[in-house]
């Protein structure tokens, strides 16, 4: 079967995290995706399995030449959206950026990704995920209780801020193109991206009910009864019983006081939290009396809330996860399969990432490319020679 997006063509300048994360997202989903890769090539052995990287054709263009742009431009003319993660005027000093390209094509879709976003004072500064999640609010409220914030991996800005958002944002450009026949520039800013992710607690910090030092507030780890606990055997399990349902499930299987634990249940007024601290230290003694593998006979599939803290190894040996398919072995690597997934258009298994360059001359040849242009651009070193 086709996935949702077969038919269109995107451009991916290839950059590092984020922009390649959007890439295969949208290969995943049945676009064909151009990788755009620099010139030179690294003359090194084969690259590393790259899942980011997977589903694509990989072009290798010298960009700094203005032979590369023009191939560039020529593939633009018949594509349905480019994006490129580039600081601002990067990207025009090359020679590609939107203006260049709408004019070229103007049902373009021109999907622009940073960390700060296109225009104020920090937008040509340098950065990385965790500048732009500290400056939303979001990186303040991460954290064990009383300590400093700590980085959630980089996956709030850069995959979920960034990656994901800029995604979004083609998708709906694309539909939007279908009314309107007309493309547009898309701004993806990691940071407004991360920002976005923080309007439920906005609401409840509006309400009094937020506390925004790191752990302190109740889906940060404050509350005892959403939070992780150690067992036995040195791992963890995590618990979210927030529902009253829930919450009373959770008490009875665990054989803890009903009549005490009750009163500290989940509330949407002004919960009494005075007695969480000593409520969980409680629960961690009885999490500690049994192993991982035992608690998850006990509560898992319950609705008590519960659900084994797995490494990125053991994940994909999960039933459930296996039932589902959750994990894909691709190129000798396992990885998340594509999603979301759908009913009807459910996309192909995702193909291992190419070489970088593999597919040059077979794209250049299809946007009219001669044999002796091709040549050219390679001896030039606009292009990698032409394996054999």
């Amino acid at each position: 079967m086709a996935g949702p997006l077969t038919g269109l063509t995107v451009i991916e300048v290839a950059g590092l995290g984020a922009g390649p994360y959007c890439g295969m997202m949208l290969a995943d989903m049945g676009a064909r995706v151009l990788r755009v890769e620099r010139m030179p090539l690294p003359r090194a052995a084969p690259p590393l399995p790259d899942p980011l990287a997977r589903g694509r054709e990989s072009i290798a263009l010298d960009l700094r030449k203005p032979e590369g742009v023009v191939a560039l431009l020529r593939l633009v003319e018949d594509a349905d959206a480019l994006f490129e993660a580039f600081r601002p005027g990067v990207a025009e000093r090359l020679g590609f950026g939107p203006d260049t390209c709408l004019e070229r094509n103007p049902r373009l879709v021109y999907g622009r990704m940073t960390g700060w976003g296109q225009q104020g004072p920090l937008a040509r500064a340098a950065g990385h995920d965790l500048n732009y999640i500290a400056l939303s609010g979001a990186l303040h409220s991460i954290g064990p209780v009383g300590g400093k914030p700590v980085p959630p991996l980089n996956l709030v800005g850069d995959f979920g801020g960034g990656g994901l958002l800029l995604a979004f944002g083609l998708a709906c450009a694309l539909l939007e193109r279908e009314r309107s026949g007309a493309g547009q520039v898309i701004d993806a800013a990691m940071l407004d991206g991360a920002a976005s992710m923080m309007n439920m607690f906005s609401g409840f910090r509006a309400l009094g009910l937020f506390d925004e030092r790191p752990g302190a507030s109740m889906l940060g780890g404050a509350a005892h009864f959403y939070d992780t606990y150690e067992t036995a055997d040195g791992k963890y399990v995590a618990v979210a019983p927030i529902e009253p349902e829930f919450y009373a499930e959770f008490l009875e299987r665990l054989g803890l006081d009903a009549a005490r634990f009750a009163p500290h249940a989940f509330s949407f007024g002004r919960p009494d939290t005075s007695a969480w601290a000593a409520l969980k230290a409680e629960i961690a003694a009885v999490f500690r009396t049994r192993s991982r593998a035992e608690w998850c006979t006990l509560l898992e599939g319950s609705d008590a809330c519960f659900a084994p803290v797995l490494s990125l190894g053991e994940a994909p040996e999960h039933p459930h996860n296996a039932a589902r398919g959750t994990f894909v072995e691709v190129g000798g690597v396992v990885q998340a399969a594509p999603a979301p997934r759908f009913s009807r258009s459910a996309p192909e298994a995702p193909r291992a990432a190419p070489h970088p360059g593999a597919d040059t001359h077979a794209i250049l040849a299809r946007a009219g490319y001669d044999e002796t242009s091709l040549q050219a651009l390679a001896a030039a070193g606009v292009i990698p020679q032409q394996q054999e």
